[in-house]
Order: C-alpha cells, then sequence, then structure tokens
C-alpha cells in the first residue's frame, strides 16, 4: 500500500465523518422535535456511518505500517478486520433500529412536522446521494475496499431517507402515519448492508477466489513470452489490498536447458511485478514433447476424451516418458462434481483400456483461478 493510497482513503473518510456527523446533528434535531422515530433511527444511522469512517481510517493507518519481522509481508489484512468491525457495528445499529421501531408500532405516537423539517430531509437525501458517488468512485480508484463498502452504504442511505421524506409528505397530506413501519424498512437495509460486509471481509479472510480479470491478464502476459507454452495452476496469495504473491506452472519445451528456464523464469517475474505489482513466489515447469509427432497425436486423443467427461474443465502438464510408457497429466475438475475421486479413476479406467501398455498418471487438480 503506497502513501497516495493512504492519503485518499483518509482524506475521503474524513469528507465522510464530517458529512454523517452534520446530517446526524440535523436529524436527530428534527427527529425529536418532531417525534419522529424513522428521522431518529436515520440520525442513529449516519452517526455509524461516521464511526466507520473512523475505523477504516485507523485501520488504513495501521495496515500501512512497515514489514516487519513477524509480519514480512506487511500489515494489509488489517484492513479486513477493520472491515469486519464495521459490519458488526452496522448490524448492532440494525438490530437496535428493529427493536425500536417494534416498540412504535406497539405504542404508536402521532409525529409532527413542518415545512423547515421536510427541507432537511430533502437535503440530506441529496448530500447522500452526491457522498455515495464521491466515496465509491474514490475507493474503486484506489482498491479499498472499505471505502467502496461506505460508499454503497451511502447509496442505500439515500434510498432509505427518501423513504422518510415520502412518508413524512404522505403523512402531512393524508394524517396517516407510516413512521415505525418505515422504521422497520430501514432497520432490514441497515442488517442486510451489514451482513453482506461481514461476508465479503470474511471471505477475504478466508481466501476468497482471485479477481478473474487479473489471473486472465496475469496468464495472458505470461502466455505471450517466447518459450511458453501455456500457464496453469496460477495461486494469488492476497496479503492485503494490492499485495499479491503468486506461483504458477508453465509449460516449456523438454529440449530446454536450465540457463534457458532460469532466463526465462527471471524474466517472467520482472514483467509480472512490473505490469502488476506481483511477485511470483515460485514458478514450476511443464515439459512438453516436442520432438516425437507420434506422442502429439496421442496427446490429441487423450486430450478429447479426458474433455469429454462432465465437470473436467481443463487437462494440461501432459508429458509422456517414452522408455517406460508413463503418461503424465492434470486434469481440473469443476467443483460441481460431486464424487471427484471416482471421476478421476474413471478416466483413468478408460485411458488404460484404449491406450494398453500405457500407465496413466493423473494428477487431480482445483478449479482455483479462472
Amino acid at each position: 500500500m503506497n502513501n497516495n493510497r493512504e492519503k485518499v482513503i483518509v482524506q475521503t473518510s474524513i469528507i465522510g465523518i464530517l458529512a454523517n456527523l452534520f446530517l446526524a446533528g440535523f436529524k436527530a434535531g428534527v427527529g425529536l422535535l418532531s417525534n419522529s422515530i424513522s428521522i431518529t433511527l436515520d440520525a442513529v444511522n449516519n452517526l455509524t456511518d461516521a464511526l466507520s469512517s473512523v475505523i477504516t481510517i485507523v485501520g488504513t493507518r495501521l495496515a500501512n505500517r512497515a514489514p516487519d519481522r513477524e509480519h514480512p509481508l506487511g500489515h494489509g489484512r488489517i484492513e479486513y478486520l477493520t472491515a469486519s468491525v464495521i459490519s458488526l457495528l452496522v448490524l448492532y445499529a440494525g438490530f437496535t433500529s428493529l427493536i425500536e421501531s417494534g416498540k412504535k408500532i406497539l405504542h404508536p405516537e402521532e409525529p409532527s412536522y413542518s415545512m423547515i423539517s421536510l427541507v432537511i430531509i430533502f437535503v440530506a437525501v441529496l448530500v447522500k446521494f452526491f457522498l455515495s458517488r464521491f466515496v465509491k468512485r474514490r475507493g474503486e480508484k484506489v482498491n479499498s475496499q472499505n471505502l467502496i463498502a461506505s460508499g454503497e452504504d451511502a447509496g442505500n442511505d439515500a434510498i432509505l431517507s427518501l423513504s422518510v421524506f415520502l412518508s413524512a409528505l404522505f403523512f402531512r397530506f393524508t394524517g396517516i402515519s407510516l413512521e415505525a413501519y418505515v422504521g422497520v424498512v430501514i432497520s432490514f437495509f441497515i442488517l442486510k448492508a451489514g451482513w453482506e460486509l461481514l461476508q465479503e471481509t470474511l471471505s477475504q479472510i478466508l481466501g476468497a477466489r482471485a479477481d478473474s480479470n487479473l489471473t486472465k491478464e496475469i496468464k495472458e502476459t505470461i502466455n505471450a513470452i517466447p518459450g511458453v507454452f501455456g500457464t496453469y495452476d496460477l495461486f494469488l496469495h492476497n496479503y492485503g489490498p494490492d499485495t499479491y504473491l503468486a506461483s504458477a506452472h508453465i509449460e516449456v519445451a523438454d529440449t530446454m536447458h536450465a540457463a534457458e528456464l532460469d532466463a526465462l523464469m527471471r524474466k517472467i517475474e520482472r514483467k509480472i511485478y512490473k505490469n502488476f505489482h506481483v511477485i511470483m513466489a515460485g514458478i514450476s515447469i511443464y515439459s512438453r514433447n516436442t520432438e516425437n509427432k507420434a506422442l502429439l497425436k496421442l496427446q490429441q486423443e487423450i486430450h478429447d476424451l479426458v474433455l469429454s467427461k462432465e465437470h473436467v474443465l481443463q487437462m494440461h502438464g501432459f508429458y509422456v516418458e517414452e522408455e517406460k510408457k508413463r503418461v503424465h497429466m492434470d486434469v481440473v475438475v469443476d467443483f460441481e462434481e460431486k464424487d471427484r475421486d471416482g471421476l478421476i479413476a474413471g478416466i483413468q479406467k478408460e485411458l488404460e483400456e484404449k491406450f494398453p501398455g500405457y500407465q496413466f498418471l493423473i494428477t487431480q487438480d482445483l478449479d482455483i483461478s479462472d
């Protein structure tokens, strides 16, 4: 994480804090004066958003600490932990709002809206709408999940504030109060936002699937380097936003020497780091038979048979030890396949029957990247 990224996150969060405190103060005043539960809950929601921005700043500062002996890859994952704390705060606010709204349904109190209070609510809708667009755009620019989540939350708040405004207008013209029921709707929106944020951050901590666009671009970049026939088994290990270590298999000709392989791997490492700021921590080799045309024909036949099976996504790492008649290959199996071992065993049996005399050594691969 560079200093410019930290600066953008902190500045944006400060703007969010000031805007939410401003809105919370006005809404709380209007809510108390008009005896409106929905406006008061909306003010509480703004205070929660302000606290979330404070936690974002603290988390960003901690995550930006330099690597040390205990954490040689830095402290970037702290951002995921702070995002989890934010999601728990949002869930707490949602449950509290739901309880208070339920009390108002059981024991209703008639609100009283002035024209000034309606204007304040409408201004709050506009502020939240523009704040949402601003925060989310800056979050996407610097790849900050906390800012993106805050921007989406602000967008939800704009919709909720609009619902409060419309319910207030409805009461002014009809005398029918929807206050408590709007409060229940607001509560469920808050709970939904908190739950989705918690799921996303926990997924990152557990080890979420790498972004498909990033893995595709990395593979295409490696495959474009002369001497590489294919890139497979690309692992991206995430240590915080924009901090990745990667490993991969590359397929090369069986005639390459160690010095040529060394030069090729160093070239790949430099190019991937330059283009994507991803550290290639390990590059393994698949050897391709290039001099025996009969083996190339055998590979195509086996490839067609293996790929004809349901839930088989890819076959790679194919190599034949000619003297021992051993065939090595990796088979990528879809996660939808419930009996992966049985599928591989069935493929091996069918290959041995169709190509007698050969021994098939099949490695089962997971679908780890697109």
